[in-house]
């Protein structure tokens, strides 16, 4: 028997190329991949109308990506299972290796802060002289977060400025690996005199570590 394309061993996996082939469902499962979302909280973490929120998630459902459960009268998606978080880092870090324009389009967006890594930042948790500030909002650290870190939400970073000691090294961390908030909060902080650096990879680096 003879393989062709129509052949249901190639059709299969397809599906799976299919889903993600859209910017619009990979952010969806980059918002995901931190905590387990509401519809309506997902389109507005993601930034995509809430009907079109709901129609990409039961794109990715079919095709056992993300799943979820009922709580009375509200339904939350999460990630499938942990392989899929790992299967996106994987395939975020074969496109960077692969496409120059990946590589530039995240210099841009992030600009050229050298960073922290996950390990890096493992081994200085214990050091009293550095400070892990989480910039996400307040709903995201309660749901996880970093040990020992702090949440100080962007929205209220420049106010609260005064209660971040200035002789520690703070290291700052938003959400995902494309999240420039991060980058936005080590700016403002070094603009008024803290030594920062972000956290390479966001808090999803700390989970997949």
């Amino acid at each position: 028997m003879s393989e062709s394309p129509e052949d249901p061993i190639y059709q299969q996996p397809a599906r799976i190329g299919k889903a993600l082939a859209s910017p619009v469902r990979l952010r969806l499962l980059d918002v995901l991949a931190q905590r387990e979302h509401t519809v309506e909280e997902l389109a507005q973490a993601a930034g995509v109308a809430l009907k079109n929120t709901s129609a990409q998630l039961q794109q990715l459902r079919a095709v056992h990506l993300v799943t979820s459960r009922k709580e009375g009268q509200r339904v939350y998606y999460r990630l499938a299972d942990e392989r899929v978080s790992r299967f996106l880092a994987e395939l975020r870090g074969f496109a960077e290796e692969r496409l120059a324009e990946l590589r530039d389009a995240v210099r841009t967006r992030l600009g050229p802060l050298e960073g922290v890594t996950a390990d890096e930042l493992a081994s200085r948790l214990a050091d009293p002289g550095t400070l892990v500030v989480d910039v996400r909002p307040a709903a995201d650290y309660a749901a996880g977060h970093v040990p020992g870190a702090i949440s100080l939400p962007m929205a209220e970073l420049r106010e609260r400025l005064d209660e971040l000691p200035r002789e520690m090294e703070i290291v700052a961390y938003c959400g995902g690996p494309y999240c420039a908030v991060s980058s936005e909060a080590v700016r403002v902080l070094g603009e008024h005199g803290y030594a920062a650096r972000a956290l390479d990879g966001g808090y999803l680096s700390w989970q997949r570590r």
